[in-house]
């Protein structure tokens, strides 16, 4: 399929340009009549940008959800209902199933597929344009890119040929000299910019390293026994590790509604350093939100690039593997938070993730607190006074700096790098 004209591209356009699809129920989305809003009847998604096309629902796509592809009636309902829960999410794919089986619907063939939430986060930032990778989504096939510029390395066919003056194209009239039309005839083709970095056939380098081999052991017999293995060494056996992208670090939130940290205000809280009542207007997220994000750099780790953390308050939509990337857990000191989780007890959950406890200044850690040792870091904040708002938060921002000096501690420790996760238990 051409790029242009590819399901997931099509849909990112369309919602870059403010100018999302229309579902139809005709492939010739150009009858007004035939859009409709209900997905259980539709059968086509209308594109009108950057060119008026028409693609089936039931046409999967290059994303990839337990190794089957997702067809793009799923990813469009994805992206309808970005802005909702997980349960509310589920309830909406059910009525619409129930409604794709009847008689009038699309038939059971093009079901709707829920998506976990890293999978509905991961597809939902790469079409909003957040992110240009998506460790769910296939490469796209480039039309034929590659063999095209195997043939014109290998001289087979011509890649950007020059044109003569004489030749059909040139402007009429103009006379060329035999000399000069026969210095054009014995110029060599070039090839495009494909077919220089692809090369005719792939290139096994796998030798090189064989041969580097002969030299180390080489080296390694003539020092000393005792002597401690070479930089070259251990960065060339660094190197046959291949890094993979590097997942993003889950924090885990307290559900409790004592808690003073919640979905609504934990973004304020973690990224401006000011904290905000969670039930109060000024808190900037949304408080039916069930899955957030923050960016954070963490210098001894990766300097560069931030790392991108997940924020949760339910586990109930893990993957076993994701267990591994929770960093941190926000806890109120209630124990039935951690029924749901993969270690249920307090001191076996603290020993794979730093706890938080946040409470207010001038009053007690809770004692179940104190007794889970140093696995839990205590913060405390000023309480919230209405007559002086955001403006007397000043100091939260030491507080919310000591947490994330406590977060990258406790990373670093289990293995986070710049290019992967922790080491694997």
């Amino acid at each position: 399929m051409s790029s242009s004209h590819d399901p997931l591209i099509s849909l990112r356009r369309s919602i870059a340009s403010n100018n999302p699809p229309t579902p139809t129920t005709s492939p010739d989305g150009s009858q007004p009549e035939c859009a409709t809003d209900n997905l259980g009847v539709a059968t086509h998604l209308h594109f009108t940008d950057p060119e008026s096309h028409t693609i089936p629902l039931d046409t999967p796509t290059r994303f990839f959800s337990s190794d089957k592809p997702v067809d793009l009636r799923s990813i469009y309902f994805a992206w309808q209902k970005k802005d909702v829960n997980i349960p509310d999410y589920i309830a909406s794919a059910q009525a619409l199933n129930d409604g794709l089986g009847g008689a009038d619907g699309a038939g059971a063939a093009s079901k709707v597929q829920n998506l976990v939430f890293v999978e509905r986060l991961d597809l939902i930032t790469w079409l909003e344009g957040a992110s240009d990778e998506s460790e769910y989504i296939k490469a796209l096939e480039s039309d034929g890119t590659a063999a095209k510029s195997a043939q014109v390395a290998s001289g087979a066919v011509g890649g950007v040929s020059t044109v003569p003056s004489g030749a059909a194209g040139a402007r009429p009239g103009k006379q060329v000299d035999p000399r000069l039309q026969q210095i054009y005839n014995l110029e060599r083709r070039m090839g495009d910019r494909n077919s220089v970095l692809r090369g005719i056939k792939p290139t096994d380098f796998s030798h090189v390293r064989k041969y580097s081999e002969t030299f180390f052991k080489d080296r390694k017999k003539t020092s000393h026994a005792n002597a401690a293995p070479s930089a070259t060494s251990t960065s060339l056996a660094s190197r046959d590790k291949k890094p993979g992208r590097r997942p993003d670090p889950i924090i885990l939130l307290s559900p409790s509604a004592s808690s003073l940290l919640r979905m609504s205000n934990i973004k304020s809280f973690l990224e401006s350093g000011t904290y905000i009542p969670a039930d109060s207007s000024l808190a900037g997220s949304s408080a039916s939100a069930n899955i957030l994000h923050v960016s954070r750099l963490l210098p001894s780790i990766d300097n560069q690039r931030p790392f991108r953390f997940i924020l949760v308050e339910t586990p109930e939509q893990f993957k076993p593997d994701y267990w591994n990337r929770v960093v941190a857990v926000f806890t109120t000191g209630q124990t039935w938070q951690f029924k749901s989780y993969k270690w249920q007890n307090a001191p076996d959950l603290f020993k794979n993730a730093l706890g938080i406890y946040v409470g207010w200044k001038g009053e007690d850690v809770p004692r179940n607190v104190k007794g889970w040792g140093r696995g839990v870091t205590s913060a405390q904040v000023e309480k919230w006074n209405p007559a002086q708002g955001i403006s007397g938060r000043w100091r939260d921002r030491e507080v919310v700096e000591g947490i994330w000096d406590k977060v990258e501690e406790s990373m670093r420790s289990k293995g986070w790098s710049k290019d992967g996760g922790p080491v694997e238990k």
